[in-house]
């Protein structure tokens, strides 16, 4: 293990937001049993509000940035684990309050280290991420909650996004048919080979005001909440489920009882940071076996490390389809 290496490491520096790399030493590092050697990272929303100060993610400064990691392990106090065992963190506190993925070593605790579900790879894994795990979490909900494909179509918001993108493919594989919703017209075709069946737009919806709306779907997931997300609790079918992920729009939740109690529509809150440990070592089991997207490197861009501050502004901007991989090592 070399003494010095290369880290992305977020400062607050008279109340402002400064991010950049800088060599760091394992004893800067957050503390935690389970030494990683970290090769691939990638990107989320998260971790451009984060690196750029456009939101409050972190607790307390500095930490190195990165919410996702994949590598192998260096060293260990946990007997769980052994030097070149493969594996992956998530989530976890990664780049809020410890230090996260974007550094060419990770020390993190033993609890929070997922072993690499066979089929998976470092890349695949970091592919998949934080927005993978997310989208497999809520259809893992969704479907013990009593969802279906046969029970009918399920909608997705935000559809172009990492964790609408991996939905999409993840719920047509499992034979669900999908209606995506973007605000990117130009993205319907991208969409389409994901395994969305049909695709709207949310320029062209007519969300209506009354409590209940036509049905339209059988459940949905929701990655921006505001008036989409209440446009769907009034137009989910009955005992359908909506499984919120996401604020992209907003925050707020403008609507009524009246879906909940007179269709019987569950609203279920995803959280995957803090989610339970045997809830992740299933869900990434699936997410490896029957969940595992059949388009990945379609919806993958890869970087190279040195690369990773360019690539921030775009998330800010809403430009960005799909996934993107961060090349550590």
């Amino acid at each position: 293990m070399t003494s010095t290496f290369t880290a992305f490491r977020i400062h607050s520096e008279g109340g402002r937001i400064a991010a950049r790399f800088e060599p760091l030493t394992l004893d800067d590092l957050a503390a935690g049993e389970v030494v990683i050697r970290v090769s691939h990272s990638g990107i989320n929303y998260k971790d451009a509000l984060a690196a750029t100060g456009a939101g409050k993610i972190l607790r307390r400064y500095p930490l190195v940035g990165g919410i996702d990691l994949a590598g192998v392990v260096e060293a260990s106090s946990d007997a769980r684990y052994r030097p070149g065992d493969a594996v992956l963190v998530t989530g976890c506190g990664l780049s809020e309050t410890h230090d996260g993925g974007y550094a060419q070593f990770a020390r993190v605790p033993g609890d929070w280290v997922i072993p690499m579900p066979q089929g998976l790879e470092p890349f695949s894994a970091m592919a998949l991420g934080t927005a993978g795990f997310t989208a497999a979490l809520a259809i893992h909900r969704l479907e013990h909650n009593g969802q279906s494909p046969t029970g009918g179509p399920i909608a997705v918001t935000g559809a172009s996004g990492g964790v609408g993108s991996i939905a999409i493919d993840m719920l047509a594989g499992r034979g669900y048919r999908v209606v995506a919703v973007s605000g990117k017209a130009a993205a319907a075709g991208y969409l389409k080979e994901l395994g969305a069946a049909e695709v709207l737009t949310r320029q062209d919806l007519e969300l209506g005001s009354r409590p209940l709306e036509n049905a339209r779907f059988a459940g949905a997931i929701d990655n921006l909440g505001g008036e989409l997300l209440a446009w769907l609790t009034r137009s989910v079918d009955f005992w359908g489920n909506i499984a919120s992920i996401g604020m992209a729009g907003s925050a707020e939740l403008k609507t009524t009882v009246m879906p909940f109690i007179l269709r019987g529509v569950n609203l279920l809150g995803i959280n995957s940071s803090a989610t339970r440990r045997e809830w992740r070592l299933a869900v990434w089991k699936r997410i490896a076996t029957d969940l595992r997207p059949r388009h990945l490197e379609r919806m993958t861009r890869t970087i190279a490390f040195d690369q990773l501050p360019g690539a921030f502004p775009a998330y800010l901007e809403g430009a960005v389809t799909g996934r993107t991989v961060v090349r550590i090592a």
